[in-house]
């Protein structure tokens, strides 16, 4: 009998040692004798959502945009932040682990997908197509995210020999992009739209055509992007919460507007990241505060009557969060306001705060003049975040791969893009923003209303919206790697208070200039420029940003590139 392998790490890291690897999962069983019965397809599905399929490493990836700011430096944990320093290799940790866990998930689809035809008769057809439809969904998911990242990458669809693999290297993007599309639009048809109490973690219909459709969308294919955004909007089976901060909370499970989401639990020992947990929580509460939102998205936030901040005669820039869109103080914590039991104030004037929870003023931890390591910016994330993230420091917050906010977005830019504005269009970006504002969609006289049919001012819009709305959501760096935009807004620096707390006092509080001592001008992409307040020394220099071309592609894990270099050639420069 041949000796065969899984596709893990990539094609020439299962080359690399493949002497009798058990490696198909214990809940599985053995493939010669299971997949037989419909609850043998269903423990074997229930491998397919395992939190680190889906959510390493790329849940990390709003710490490689501009929408975020570590103290002074571009950290990463565990990469040393070499994403946004400009020295991205083969050799970090995000590269090698997207490979590596989309690989894992691609295996076990194929397995699934290799043996289901042993329960055919003993399975209805209807079951036989679900959880083949969920093999397909997952394998179609992994190659979308490595085809986005790598380009060409090896593309398996079965179990292979090894003889077979020596003979396998990169298939082309352009090839594999109508392998992916197949996939989805066999997942669509044999997906249901829901299941039963205790399987809503499944793969469902609607969750199939909205992430064909953000798929498309990465890869320009508009006119698949909008058909695939239409279906899912079609079902009629989702809505947007009616409250955006509600919809964070690790207490709200269950939602019309998560298509598809990883839950955690506490009780299940799924908890989100430590790390990111004590770096959102601030340190009056027992965290450290340092993982935070970065001056840019700041001030990406429009004013209440839909102008960005220097345009507007709302925007006071010694009152920023005044008159804002209202997803920027439920997504940063305003000042001067409770959060997590205590008073959040950044002022070097603030020496103590109320705390809440005894009714008495406290040390303030949370600002730079009490404690040197708190926010460098001034600003600490509130979305999703509540008291009860301080509780043992666990927190079960879902996950969320796609929602439905999301596929009303695809859908308006696809259009967009397609430059077939009309009022569908205008609708999917105002009920987003409606939404935002606590009202209907259709009282315009309460917000800002999307009223342009211009193509360059609509997608202006719509990527300002996509900025407001996924905040923390790490979906920024991809947005601007589609948009051709990260070498602009990732090269140069990131703006902080001034280092010095006493200078920060001396030259900016105490002359009536905090928090800014003028307003950031926006350029036409929405990216905003703070050298006018570094000249005028109003703020620091945080860390400097470098995102050189060839990272529009990252590279192959250097492993599996040394093990086969004609069969995986790198990507250029590297």
């Amino acid at each position: 009998m041949k000796t065969k392998i899984l596709l893990l790490a990539g094609m020439c890291l299962g080359l690399a040692a493949c002497e009798s690897m058990d490696l198909v999962p214990r809940s599985q069983g053995n493939t010669e004798s299971w997949y037989t019965t419909e609850t043998e397809l269903r423990l074997a599905s229930n491998d397919f959502y395992i939190l680190g399929y889906w959510q390493e490493p790329l849940s990390s990836s709003e710490q490689w945009s501009d929408n975020t700011t570590y103290r002074q430096t571009n950290r990463n944990p565990g990469s040393g932040g070499t994403i946004l320093d400009g020295t991205m290799n083969g050799q970090q940790y995000e590269v090698y682990a997207l490979w590596q866990q989309s690989f894992k998930l691609i295996a076990r689809a194929n397995t699934m997908l290799e043996n289901i035809h042993k329960a055919k008769g003993s399975v209805t057809q209807e079951v036989y197509d679900r959880y083949a439809g969920e093999a397909y969904f997952c394998r179609a998911c992994k190659y979308a995210e490595l085809i986005f990242f790598y380009g060409d990458v090896p593309y398996q669809e079965e179990t292979i020999t090894i003889s077979e693999a020596l003979q396998r290297g990169r298939k082309p993007k352009a090839e594999v992009i109508p392998l992916v599309y197949a996939d989805f639009d066999k997942a669509i048809a044999g997906l249901p739209e829901s299941y039963g109490q205790g399987e809503n973690i499944h793969a469902t219909k609607g969750a199939a055509l909205a992430m064909k459709a953000r798929f498309a969308l990465y890869m320009g294919d508009y006119e698949i992007a909008a058909q695939a955004a239409k279906a899912c909007m079609d079902l009629k089976l989702y809505s947007l919460e009616p409250d955006y901060a509600k919809l964070f909370k690790q207490s709200t499970k269950l939602n019309d507007e998560k298509v598809f989401v990883i839950p955690r639990s506490i009780e299940n020992s799924v908890i989100l990241d430590s790390w990111i947990v004590k770096n959102a929580l601030p340190r009056n509460a027992g965290g450290y505060g340092s993982y935070n939102p970065s001056w840019d998205l700041f001030a990406s936030y429009l004013c209440t009557d839909g102008l960005p901040i220097d345009e507007s005669q709302l925007f006071d820039p010694r009152n920023p969060f005044k008159n804002r869109d209202p997803r920027c103080a439920m997504t940063i914590v305003e000042f001067n306001t409770e959060h997590c039991g205590f008073e959040y104030d950044p002022s070097p004037a603030a020496k103590t705060v109320m705390n809440y929870t005894t009714g008495k003023t406290q040390s303030n931890q949370d600002t730079r003049i009490v404690n040197q390591y708190s926010s460098y910016t001034g600003l600490l994330w509130k979305k999703g975040i509540d008291a009860s993230w301080t509780v043992d420091q666990k927190v079960e917050q879902d996950y969320i791969v796609i929602r439905y906010a999301d596929v009303l977005l695809i859908y308006a830019e696809a259009m967009i893009e397609l430059n077939r504005i009309d009022d569908s269009v205008l609708k999917a970006i105002n009920m987003v923003r409606a939404r935002a504002y606590g009202v209907d969609v259709t009282a315009t006289d309460s917000y800002p209303a999307v009223t342009t049919t211009d193509q360059t001012e609509l997608r202006r819009a719509l990527r300002i919206e996509r900025r407001m709305e996924f905040a923390m959501e790490n979906q920024r760096l991809q947005d601007l790697m589609r948009w051709k935009l990260a070498g602009k807004a990732l090269n140069g620096y990131n703006y902080i208070m001034l280092i010095n707390p006493t200078e920060l006092l001396n030259n900016v509080v105490n002359k009536n200039l905090w928090f800014w001592g003028m307003t950031p001008q926006i350029d036409e992409d929405g990216l905003a420029d703070f050298s006018a307040l570094f000249n005028a020394g109003y703020c620091s220099q945080g860390a400097k940003r470098i995102f050189p071309e060839r990272e529009y592609l990252w590279p192959l894990p250097t492993h599996d590139v040394e093990l086969c270099p004609n069969l995986l050639p790198n990507n250029p420069g590297y």
